[in-house]
């Protein structure tokens, strides 16, 4: 069993592994196998364990020290003393350090591991260093005839605090070595850092590989995106690959090209020639360099990025041994340059639940944990403080500085009180250590920096961008901001990315832009300074309007699904333009407009909540205010209301709707209305009302001729006759209904006729009648394209599948539609597909999935409150009680509870997954 608490590792590596595998390829494969045999050995006879192994690295652990120690020194007795066939032999390095770590399936995380791995990194082949901690444990309980050599302390690579190392002396080892590699063994002037570098794993290995395979390396990223850090972490690890050292230039207080030459100049230790017959600095540069292997680290480059751009460009022409690695907010732009983006810090998903070891493994909340331990000493990432956190850093996005920031207030806040401030973050944030410069001092700063920098064009496209939500495409900033003539916008647009403001993510071969949200209300406060903000925020909601409008005839046709998935995506800036139209005066006809243009979408897409408190919102707003274009919102928050079962306040809009239509004299608006009372009427069974509105909305519909309106009146008769139990007459005006529709060649009402039939025949027993409409439905949906029509009539066929004992096909009919329902977000859909499968999985004897799948469903029609479906009302109590009689109690809860905390993708996965649906 592995230990726990205060506990000693022990790794191992060889020294110039590389390079002896690529010399001795046959002899290393036979010589590794046999060092990896003696070390597993001796663990495991000093009460050690090995718990990973690396590369030829091996890590072990042991409860206590002293036998970490023995064990060391007799493997490496052993090690010394064999014979190799490796020329040279197998030299292996080994450091001990003593701490706590956290185990997790079956290996270990923590600081500790880090800090052995970076001790280890300091030695020599045969030799065996010892840190503090685990000297003050072993140092009286040493092996017979050891001792230990005290090295002082020693600057390690990615280490904040130097370390007090010994070497670990017996008979039998080598006692004498060059001096240890540590930062402070090599030639260089990078300052120590006074805290810990966190994360960034990944980008450490891949920015070292692209500094040693190229001349210029730039990083490049926004304002306290940790640019500056990531550098010198670099260099920290490469001082000893750069023979003639690593050296930083600090360009915050240069402004031009010589001054740019002279910190370099100062960073390396040459300076200019002061006689009347003194060379240029750039050739007296040149002269001390050209024979140099080294890296230069040019930091902050972006307020120079000239004369930064000309400098390295002279250099790296006549030095071919120099290496350049900058930061800057903007690329420098000479020939060689390779640029690596630096972005944010790994952050917790929004829907994940804040657990304790899943949240400690994402880089942001490790930042924080850390540098709040610095203003707190007492602080730790607990149950009650995990969602704050969480929350912190989400909303903060991974940004490094402002998390530094945040962090910082937690010796007089608490966390929740941080995270309930982030609204007014500029005013938070302004807590940074007196001794970093200036920008670095508050969040303000930093993007007061950035924003400096930018020309007057640019400063201008920021401000107006920060009126874009979530996200933005070009066709739509060319639309919002390319009001003013001669102005290119594109150009505009590229060098704000350039310069780290703005994000472009590349989509299925085209693309989006964004903004970080601190830089989104950093240009919001600029542009409500400038006066701006209402003319910006116009134009955004006019685009955005004109959008909806678009998209409203398109969401019943074979391009639904384009136009859905093109709302879902603009959906933030669809809200941010409903939101700013609902506080504007004077907006009442485009906010009536807006809400009604997107009622449909809302409808399929299962926006249902939010969609009614939009409407209601609306005609809240523009209460009093009677126009045509209010009848469009009352009837559709009616809809909204009568899918969600409030059919009192379906009945109370709808009746409005109606009274408000035919005072405008609006006839044709009037039989919309009645139509959908009748529908409403009926769906409460209110047949007598129902029947009265359908004969109004017949009544009215053959006075003005209007095909349409009698035929939507007959489906009202018909659907009023099928509540009341009258088959025939039903079958009747519903066959009526349809043949008109036919006639007109309405497709898309034929098939909803076509539906409505095959339920009368389905609930009068005629299976095989109900199962040949549905599938003409289905025919017709198809021929339209419409999806949400062809998964509605896939889970019809499913129902009479199931009803038919067919529960194979029930299943792959439900999958199917599924499926399509997926696609299309069809919330209320999806939670009627995932209750067919748990009705054929209860049938089917499948009871845990049954159960999962029940949960599942449940939950999401919680989430939109809706009823379930009318096919399972009179069973859906039968069945959960089947299969929660047939499962042990705890079997049932396990499966129950699973299924209701699945998210939605979860569960449809699960369910076509596990029912092997291949779609």
């Amino acid at each position: 069993m592995l230990p726990s608490g205060t506990i000693t590792f022990l790794f191992t590596d060889i020294e110039g592994s590389t390079k002896l595998w690529e010399q001795f390829p046959d002899e290393m494969r036979n010589a590794i196998p046999v060092q990896e045999t003696i070390l597993r050995e001796e663990v495991a006879r000093h009460g050690g364990h090995v718990f990973k192994t690396v590369g030829d690295g091996v890590y072990a652990v042991f409860g206590d020290t002293p036998s970490a120690v023995s064990a060391a020194r007799a493997a490496q007795q052993r090690l010394v003393a064999t014979s190799w066939d490796v020329p040279g032999g197998l030299r292996v390095r080994m450091a001990l350090h003593t701490g706590t770590a956290q185990l997790q399936d079956g290996d270990y995380l923590g600081p500790a591991l880090n800090r052995v791995a970076r001790i280890l990194s300091a030695g020599h082949g045969g030799q065996i260093l010892v840190s503090e901690p685990a000297r003050a444990l072993v140092e009286r309980d040493l092996p017979e005839g050891a001792s230990l050599r005290d090295h002082g302390l020693q600057r390690l690579k990615d280490l904040a605090q130097p370390e007090h190392l010994f070497q670990l002396v017996s008979p039998g080892l080598p006692e004498t070595f060059p001096q240890l590699r540590s930062v402070d063994a090599f030639p260089n002037n990078l300052p120590r850092q006074l805290t810990s570098f966190v994360g960034r794993e990944r980008e450490m290995l891949e920015v070292k590989n692209l500094v040693l395979t190229s001349p210029l390396l730039t990083l490049t990223g926004s304002s306290g995106s940790g640019k500056t850090r990531l550098a010198l972490q670099v260099g920290g690890e490469l001082v000893e690959t750069m023979r003639d050292g690593v050296w930083l230039v600090e360009l915050d207080v240069v402004s031009d090209q010589a001054m740019v030459l002279r910190a370099i100049g100062a960073a390396v230790g040459v300076h200019e020639e002061l006689s009347f017959k003194a060379r240029p600095m750039v050739d007296v540069l040149v002269d001390a360099l050209r024979e140099k292997s080294l890296l230069l680290i040019l930091d902050n480059c972006e307020h120079v990025l000239g004369p930064s751009a000309e400098a390295a460009a002279l250099l790296l022409r006549s030095c071919p041994n120099v290496h350049i690695l900058a930061t800057s907010q903007e690329r420098l732009g000479i020939a060689g340059e390779r640029v690596y983006q630096v972005v944010s810090l790994s952050i917790p998903g929004r829907q994940q639940p804040p657990d304790l070891e899943r949240l400690a493994e994402y880089e942001a909340v490790r930042l924080f944990v850390d540098r709040a331990l610095l203003s707190h000493p007492r602080f730790t990432l607990t149950d009650a403080n995990a969602a704050a956190v969480a929350e912190v850093v989400q909303e903060l996005e991974g940004i490094p500085l402002a998390i530094e920031l945040a962090a910082a207030r937690v010796k007089v806040m608490s966390v929740d009180q941080i995270a309930a401030r982030l609204h007014e973050r500029f005013r938070l944030l302004t807590a940074g250590p007196r001794t970093d410069v200036p920008r670095h001092q508050t969040l303000r700063a930093a993007l007061d920096w950035s924003y400096d920098l930018l020309s007057a064009e640019e400063q201008r496209l920021l401000r107006w961008l920060s009126v874009f939500a979530g996200g933005f495409d070009l066709e739509a900033v060319e639309a919002i901001c390319g009001d003013r003539p001669g102005i290119d916008v594109l150009d505009l647009l590229s060098r704000l990315v350039e310069k780290s403001l703005v994000i472009f993510d590349e989509q299925n071969g085209g693309g989006r832009y964004r903004l970080l949200e601190t830089v989104r209300l950093y240009g919001q406060e600029m542009l409500m300074a400038t006066g701006e903000d209402p003319t910006a925020h116009a134009r955004h909601r006019d685009w955005y309007l004109m959008l909806a409008e678009r998209a409203e005839p398109a969401l019943a046709g074979p391009e639904q699904k384009t136009w859905l998935d093109r709302l879902e995506l603009e959906h933030d800036n669809l809200r941010a333009a409903l939101r700013w139209s609902l506080t504007a005066e004077g907006e009442a006809e485009t906010l009536l407009r807006l809400a009604g243009a997107l009622s449909r979408f809302w409808e399929v897409r299962g926006h249902w909540t939010e969609g009614r408190r939009c409407l209601e919102s609306t005609l809240t707003k523009t209460a009093g205010i009677e126009q045509p274009s209010r009848v469009k919102v009352l009837a559709s928050a009616a809809m909204l209301a009568f899918d969600q079962g409030d059919f009192p306040r379906a009945h109370a809009l709808g009746e409005e709707s109606l009274v408000l239509s035919r005072r405008f004299g609006d006839k044709q608006g009037t039989v919309v209305c009645l139509t959908l009372l009748g529908l409403e009427a009926c769906s409460i069974e209110n047949f007598p009302r129902a029947r009265e509105l359908g004969a109004e909305s017949l009544r009215l519909s053959r006075e003005l001729g209007d095909s349409l309106g009698i035929a939507g009146g007959l489906a009202i008769i018909g659907l009023v006759e099928r509540g009341e139990g009258d088959t025939s007459k039903a079958i009747e005006h519903l066959t009526q209904s349809l043949e008109l529709f036919q006639a007109l060649g309405d497709r898309l009402r034929s098939s909803l006729v076509l539906l409505n039939l095959g339920l009368v025949y389905r609930e009068s027993g005629d299976l095989r009648r109900a199962e040949a409409l549905f599938e003409e439905s289905l025919a017709l949906f198809q021929e339209l394209g419409d999806r949400w029509g062809i998964a509605f009539s896939q889970s019809n066929l499913g129902i009479v599948a199931w009803n038919q004992h067919a529960y194979e096909r029930a299943a792959d009919l439900f999958g199917q539609s599924l499926v399509l329902r997926r696609d299309l977000n069809d919330k209320r859909g999806i939670a009627t597909s995932l209750v067919g499968l748990a009705a054929v999985a209860t049938m089917q004897e499948q009871l845990e999935r049954a159960t999962i799948l029940f949960g599942a469903a449940e939950a999401l029609r919680e989430s939109i409150e809706v009823a379930l479906p009318p096919f399972i009302r009179s069973d859906y109590d039968g069945l959960v009680a089947t299969v929660r009689e047939k499962l042990p109690p705890a079997a049932f809860q396990t499966a129950w509870t699973r299924g209701r905390t699945m998210d939605q993708d979860q569960a449809i996965n699960y369910a076509l997954m596990e029912a092997s649906l291949a779609y």
